[in-house]
Order: C-alpha cells, then sequence, then structure tokens
C-alpha cells in the first residue's frame, strides 16, 4: 500500500518518507474503511495527542483489520483519553531529574540528552508524550551546549545516551558535532544512540550517516522492534549497515496488550531479531504514562510469558523483562523462579 503514490525512488529517499508523513485525520480516511466514527474519534484524539505516520509504517499495517498489531502502535485510539485528567504525565520521574534543559541524570555514571523532541511516527505507547502538545522544534547551539558542559562538568559520568525524540532525525552535521563534543570529553567512555528509526523509517539508516555514527565509536545502538512484522528486508538491512560499521545493535521491546501480549509473537519476534544479528537487550513493561493504559498488560501475565519462553529458546534470543520504576531505582527485573519439572529446574541453554 503506498498511500501518496510515490516513485520508487521517492519511497527510498527518508525525506520524502518524512515530508509525506500522515498528520491529519482526513489523511487517514482510507484507513478507517469508510468509518466515519472513527476518523471522527482519530480527530477527538488528535486535539490532544497528534499523531505523524511515515508512508512506509502505514504500508506495513493492514487497513481492514482494526486490530492490527501495526495500526495500534500508530494510529489515536479513543481509549488515550480515558485517563487524560488523572495519569501520569512523567513517570519516571524525568522532569525532576533533568539539571540542565535537555539532560537528565537518573544514575550515577550515565545519563541521557534530550537531542530534538520530532519523531518520525508518534508511537501510542510513548513514555514522552508530554512532549507532543510543544511542536516540532529545532534547539539551539547553545542548547547542546549547556548540556556539554554539565557532562563536562561530572567526571562520574562515563556513558551519554543521546535520544530524543529521534536524534536521527537531526541533520547529520548537527549529530556529528554534538557526537565528537561528547567524545571529546575525557572521562565519557562510551556513546549510545536511542532510535526507533530502522522500524519505522529504515532508510534513514543509509551509508553517510553510518559513516558519521562510525567515526565516535565505541557507540551503541538501541532500537525498538515490538512486532514481528516491523522486522522487514529493508529494516533488516538497516540493521545490517550499522553492525557492519562495528556498530552493535540491540533491542529495547515494550510488552503492549492487542500487539505483543501471547507468547508465539514474542518467541517470533525475538527469533527474528536474533537472526539479524540484533540483540534482545529489554522487554519493557509498558510504562504507566498519561493515555497508555489500554497498553498495559498485567506483570504476572508477562513473567508466565517469559517463564515459557525460557524453556523453550536459546538464551541468546532473551531479553530481560523489566520495570523501569521512578527516578534512581532504575531496571527492576521481572522474573518469577523457574517452573520445577520431573525435578529439574528449567532454564534457557
Amino acid at each position: 500500500m503506498n498511500l501518496f503514490n510515490g516513485s520508487q525512488t521517492e519511497w527510498r529517499d527518508w525525506r520524502w518518507q518524512y515530508k509525506n508523513r500522515l498528520r491529519r485525520p482526513e489523511h487517514l480516511a482510507e484507513l478507517s474503511g469508510g468509518d466515519s466514527r472513527l476518523v471522527d474519534e482519530w480527530r477527538r484524539v488528535s486535539r490532544f495527542y497528534p499523531f505523524a505516520i511515515t508512508p512506509y509504517y502505514a504500508s506495513l499495517m493492514d487497513p481492514a483489520d482494526h486490530g492490527d498489531p501495526i495500526r495500534r502502535q500508530c494510529l489515536p485510539d479513543i481509549r488515550e483519553l480515558a485517563d487524560i485528567h488523572t495519569g501520569q504525565d512523567d513517570p519516571l520521574e524525568e522532569d525532576r531529574h533533568t539539571i540542565v534543559p535537555g539532560l537528565i541524570r537518573r544514575y550515577p555514571d550515565r545519563c541521557l540528552t534530550l537531542a530534538t523532541n520530532r519523531c518520525a511516527v508518534y508511537c501510542r505507547h510513548c513514555n514522552r508524550k508530554r512532549f507532543w502538545s510543544q511542536g516540532s522544534r529545532r534547539f539551539s547551539r547553545a542548547y547542546f551546549q549547556g548540556m556539554i558542559d554539565q557532562v563536562a562538568q561530572n567526571p562520574a559520568l562515563r556513558e551519554v545516551i543521546v535520544s530524543g525524540g529521534d536524534p536521527l532525525l537531526l541533520p547529520e552535521t548537527t549529530l556529528d558535532w554534538l557526537l565528537s563534543s561528547l567524545r571529546a570529553i575525557p572521562h565519557v567512555e562510551v556513546l549510545r544512540v536511542g532510535s526507533r528509526i530502522p522500524a519505522v523509517m529504515p532508510m534513514r539508516i543509509n551509508k553517510e550517516l553510518v559513516g558519521v555514527l562510525k567515526r565516535h565509536r565505541p557507540l551503541w545502538f538501541n532500537t525498538q522492534f515490538n512486532h514481528p512484522r516491523e522486522i522487514t528486508p529493508e529494516a533488516a538491512h538497516a540493521c545490517d549497515l550499522l553492525l557492519t560499521a562495528g556498530i552493535p545493535v540491540s533491542n529495547q521491546a515494550v510488552l503492549l496488550k492487542g500487539v505483543n501480549d501471547d507468547t508465539e509473537t514474542l518467541r517470533e519476534l525475538f527469533y527474528g531479531l536474533q537472526r539479524n544479528s540484533v540483540r534482545p537487550y529489554y522487554l519493557f513493561s509498558c510504562d504507566p504514562v498519561k493515555g497508555v493504559d489500554h497498553f498495559q498488560v498485567d506483570i504476572r501475565s508477562g513473567m508466565e510469558m517469559m517463564e515459557q519462553l525460557w524453556q523453550q529458546a536459546s538464551g541468546l534470543c532473551l531479553p530481560r523483562f523489566v520495570l523501569d520504576a521512578p527516578g534512581e531505582r532504575g531496571k527492576i527485573p521481572l522474573q518469577r523462579f523457574p517452573m520445577q519439572q520431573s525435578g529439574d529446574m528449567r532454564r534457557g541453554i
């Protein structure tokens, strides 16, 4: 499905993909199956929580299936408004741990930079939905310099995570300058980039961008695939470009109701990641952020699914199932004791 009838050359151009994102309810009419009620609901939700979907990512969904796992991750849902007045905007207390604008320090040895507030796709389960109402912004050089100076003044910070928004939407010259500035700080040993681009707009990962990232190794790349259908040939190629450049790629999936909350789907996702040399790193319990309650999966159910997978799949396929707790508490492992069968403790080999 090519919603904008672009040429093959345009389709492979990430700038065309970004420019032609679906951003208005009328753009989604053909995805509603003629259901005007749905379009009206999307319009109501988008007043509070806007949406943006690349043509590429929209092409992965089944427009006839209202429960489609890709569709659920990117289309507005009226249930997002259920806790609009009662939910938490910032469940991880990031604002409280912001030491200068854009720099979050929740742990002694590492920090996170918000390099941009723009994303190619607005994931409906995002834990930073509180920023969506601000609109796209281009941050000044002074904004970045404030973060760089703060990192330089704190010798305990050995690792810096460049996040957002999606940092791969920065111009390559800006990204190169930011990474160079952080790499020049003597006590910064490791850089990490967090981006969902391989899953939602993989054509952004090209030789030029990978060349920028490669210059700043050791650099680790964390992405987010939540469903096996997101692991397309285009996505696999994007990951391979990074891996071939010596950049390790890890996956941080989120357990989402109606998307991947069954053992078969998770197993297929983890197998698909391993086949493409992407490390399944974390499976997060969905953060209790405002507007995502309908994605929540009972923690015990998640542990039971992971326990089943622990008995069936190679340890190389299995991420740690964790709850990201507020503030300094960090990531809490969620795992029951392994089931005992025939007197033996079963575990992944």
